[in-house]
């Protein structure tokens, strides 16, 4: 059995969705050995900062929110697409030619894989694209970029997949993952009423689910 860290590093200096200050993570030292007998920190850090899941909240008003997800959905089979081909955003033709089932949970992997830093050009899946993947009705689509669209105005990537119950999954590293089929465990923390979490996912293989 291998297993693939996918996640992000969360770190005060990490990649963060347009380069926004207010979206990096503070670690405030609250004790440390000099003072005391224990070392403890202190952690300031937005939601949808590095690998995390959204929950409906995040876009739909009176959305579910983050503990209502069953995690079952999130320790799943899943399979990794290679779109790396693509230079702008998915769209329905380039995910025409790729297997694709219902109840599939699908990672693509494109060219953001590559970058480490923030790139306002990043790829994603568009309007055409998510119509394509909820109509498929798959279960849940992770990508490699902090946005599973580009600040799209009315956000329609998320509200499709949202409304379908799509679980949407951003900020993957898939540098070292090939085409194929893993096992996803992407578990959010038990935080109450907010709408994403940072997730620590990973994919194994061969799939034990």
């Amino acid at each position: 059995m291998k297993i693939w860290d996918i996640s992000m590093s969360i770190r005060p200096e990490m990649t963060v969705y347009k380069n926004r200050d207010e979206n990096r993570p503070v670690f405030t030292v609250a004790r440390d050995h000099t003072s005391g007998s224990a070392y403890e920190t202190r952690v300031t850090l937005n939601l949808h900062t590095g690998t995390h899941v959204d929950a409906p909240l995040h876009i739909m008003e009176n959305g579910g929110t983050i503990e209502k997800m069953e995690l079952k959905r999130l320790i799943t089979r899943c399979r990794v697409l290679d779109l790396s081909h693509v230079e702008d955003r998915i769209t329905q033709q380039d995910l025409v030619s790729q297997r694709i089932d219902a109840n599939d949970f699908l990672i693509l992997k494109t060219r953001n894989s590559q970058a480490d830093a923030f790139d306002y050009g990043f790829v994603f899946l568009d309007e055409s694209g998510a119509r394509y993947l909820r109509d498929k009705k798959i279960k849940g689509v992770g990508i490699d970029s902090l946005g599973v669209e580009r600040d799209q105005p009315g956000h329609p990537t998320h509200r499709l997949l949202m409304g379908a119950g799509i679980i949407i999954l951003e900020g993957l590293r898939l540098a070292q993952v090939s085409v194929g089929e893993y096992t996803l465990i992407a578990l959010p923390l038990k935080l109450e009423g907010v709408e994403a979490s940072p997730v620590r996912a990973v994919l194994i293989q061969p799939p034990i689910v």
